[in-house]
């Protein structure tokens, strides 16, 4: 009984750790579920075998995402460290594998956000290189998602004459470390700015590995795996 008390006992410490490690990755989060699976030797050791992580609201650097359901494996922590009250650090790379549904009213909230506008205007410049000069002063406004179709809608402030942009892309999975853009339409006020059927490419890396990635109205579903460094 002592040890399954105490065995009990460093298990809820490690589980209110990863909530708190989690907490601090992420800006907002509304609903955390954290599961830790495994033998009471490999905890102690400070060798989990898996954790399932569930969020819902989160927040991360700006990125709002609607729901995530996670699976960690084969995690080496800081167990004594975290013992004595010390803060959660991965001590090796861990492979998670899941699921991120990203709702259109969340994805539009992530505009904002350094991320997602630094790789908007960088894309403005690259296919319009003569508004390059204006793509600071590009405010983007809303996300529409359609049949494997994304609407982008923003405002690009030229000498305070202030303009709508609007960016149409299709969004497809070329391999699980490729994504592939077509078409990709941009416009402003009927104007066609830039039209091109061929294809963009965008290379994930190796720590990358999507499965499925569906656009749906109103709705986006990626399942697949990604390698998270210590």
């Amino acid at each position: 009984m002592l040890k399954k008390n105490k065995f009990r006992l460093i298990t809820n410490v490690l589980t209110a750790a990863i909530k708190l490690w989690l907490r601090t990755q992420v800006s907002h989060v509304e609903q955390l579920q954290v599961e830790i699976i495994g033998g009471d030797r490999q905890i102690i050791s400070g060798s989990i075998p898996s954790v399932s992580i569930v969020a819902q609201s989160a927040v991360y650097q700006g990125l709002h995402l609607s729901f995530v359901n996670l699976l960690a494996k084969n995690i080496r922590i800081n167990i004594s460290s975290i013992l004595k009250g010390q803060q959660l650090r991965l001590l090796e790379k861990v492979p998670v594998s899941g699921e991120l549904n990203q709702l259109e009213a969340d994805l539009s909230a992530s505009l904002s956000s350094k991320l997602l506008s630094t790789a908007l205007n960088d894309v403005l410049i690259k296919l319009l290189p003569e508004y390059g000069s204006l793509s600071k002063s590009t405010s983007w406004q809303k996300v529409t998602i359609k049949d494997g179709i994304l609407e982008i809608f923003g405002i690009i402030d030229e000498e305070n004459n202030p303009q709508p942009l609007d960016i149409c892309l299709g969004l497809k999975l070329l391999s699980h470390h490729e994504l592939i853009i077509a078409p990709l339409i941009v416009t402003s006020n009927t104007k066609v700015l830039h039209e091109s059927h061929n294809g963009e490419y965008i290379n994930l890396g190796s720590d990358v590995e999507i499965q499925e990635l569906q656009l749906i109205p109103g709705k986006i579903i990626c399942r697949g795996k990604i390698n998270v460094n210590p």
